[in-house]
């Protein structure tokens, strides 16, 4: 079993695409450009916070907001592995797999 499986979520934004006739649109550049803006959007919440404040913003008027661009980010990134063919599953297993060989935890060379 996947860590994640994001098979549902990839055939909803399908369809979520399909019913606005949005394929044309969904090219590669389009949705990673897109998905850059909403990482931007994020960063600027964060942008004159102090570390503190960063800590804490779940406890802040501005949760909602990071809810909604983590979700923006989540959608974007999907959709984009999807028009690629990307398995995202399979490579997110692998990148933890290969950030485990290039970063040990102590006392496991």
């Amino acid at each position: 079993m996947p860590l994640i499986d994001t098979t549902r979520l990839e055939a909803a934004l399908h369809q979520f695409a399909d019913e606005r006739d949005w394929h044309r649109h969904h090219t590669p550049k389009n949705l990673a450009m897109a998905l850059s803006v909403e990482v931007a959007e994020l960063v600027e919440i964060f942008q004159w916070q102090s570390e503190a404040e960063s800590q804490a913003v779940m406890q802040s008027p501005e949760a909602r907001h990071v809810e909604q661009e983590l979700a923006d980010i989540a959608l974007y990134l999907v959709r984009l592995s999807s028009v690629l063919g990307v398995d995202l599953n399979r490579a997110i297993e692998e990148k933890l797999v290969l950030n485990a060989r290039k970063y040990p935890a102590p006392g496991n060379p």
